[in-house]
């Protein structure tokens, strides 16, 4: 039997996946999975850049505000949905399209990879809560130093997991994979100065949405200034603003140059998979994905 066919866009934060993956689905009688570890958060709307219902067009998303900000979602809940939800839109006769630039949602999905069964251990994640990520990651590499040189090393999440997953296996396994998919990867292609003059822009729109706003909401509703913190750059710096630890100007500067770091880190991390067809526009789209839909 013959592999159901997947198509993913993806890139670094800002570079367009969103109208990109509209004039696709609506070219290919597609329908859009978000692949955004943020965006599947009830309430974080400006600053995650999520679509609106009227941008939406008309073509159906998911995994949009499916989770509450004040609990934990891992990568193999988000597995688990997505592979649902693409079974969904396969049956209906019409494209799954992928769209997003968490690597671990996406290469969980396009590779089916499978992950260990363990249970948390609460105590311990509690107990590790307190350290720094560099100290998280000093840990990790005494006890598994392979694992150590592929994990994000500013990731406290994962560090975490993986410090647990080898005090109770001694290492981190090796991933399984099953992948379900013949897949195309299509990457936005965007040079520096492009790319930094696209994130000001959307930094300053996002201003003007009233993301503070938004992010003051989040914590009269209850969030900690340290769990707005774990979402990113916008909540940090925009946090540290509202608890008055520094000044407007400097939180705009700094979200500014994090987030064009960010994107330098994205794109490495994206540039390493070969498999990857990068484009600058949609009708370099449109050609690959002509080919490998016949």
């Amino acid at each position: 039997m013959s592999k159901q066919k997947l198509i993913v866009i993806l890139g670094p934060t800002a570079s367009g996946k969103t109208d990109l993956s509209l004039k696709l689905a609506k070219r290919f009688n597609g329908e859009i999975i978000s692949a955004d570890s943020r965006q599947i958060y009830k309430g974080m709307d400006i600053g995650t850049g999520k679509i609106t219902k009227k941008e939406m067009k008309g073509i159906p998303h998911y995994l949009l505000d499916i989770a509450s900000p004040k609990r934990k979602f891992s990568v193999a809940q988000y597995q688990k949905l997505a592979l649902e939800v693409i079974d969904k839109i396969l049956k209906k006769k019409r494209i799954p399209f992928l769209v997003g630039g968490s690597p671990f949602y996406i290469y969980s999905v396009v590779e089916g990879w499978i992950f260990p069964k363990l249970k948390p251990d609460w105590g311990l994640r509690k107990k590790l809560e307190k350290k720094s990520s560099q100290e998280l990651f000093d840990i990790l590499k005494k006890k598994d130093p392979r694992r150590a040189k592929k994990i994000e090393k500013k990731n406290k999440r994962r560090l975490i997991r993986a410090i647990e997953v080898v005090k109770k296996l001694g290492k981190v396994p090796l991933l399984k994979k099953n992948t379900q998919f013949k897949y195309l990867l299509i990457g936005i292609k965007k040079s520096k100065e492009e790319l930094e003059d696209l994130i000001r822009k959307r930094l300053l729109k996002r201003f003007r949405q009233g993301m503070v706003k938004e992010i003051e909401k989040l914590k009269k509703g209850g969030l900690s200034w340290k769990r707005l913190e774990d979402f990113g750059l916008e909540y940090r710096w925009i946090s540290r603003y509202l608890e008055g630890k520094i000044n407007y100007q400097e939180m705009v500067e700094k979200l500014q140059r994090d987030t064009e770091r960010f994107a330098k880190r994205q794109i490495i991390w994206f540039k390493k998979d070969k498999r990857i067809k990068w484009v600058k526009n949609h009708q370099e789209a449109e050609e690959l994905i002509i080919n490998f839909l016949n």
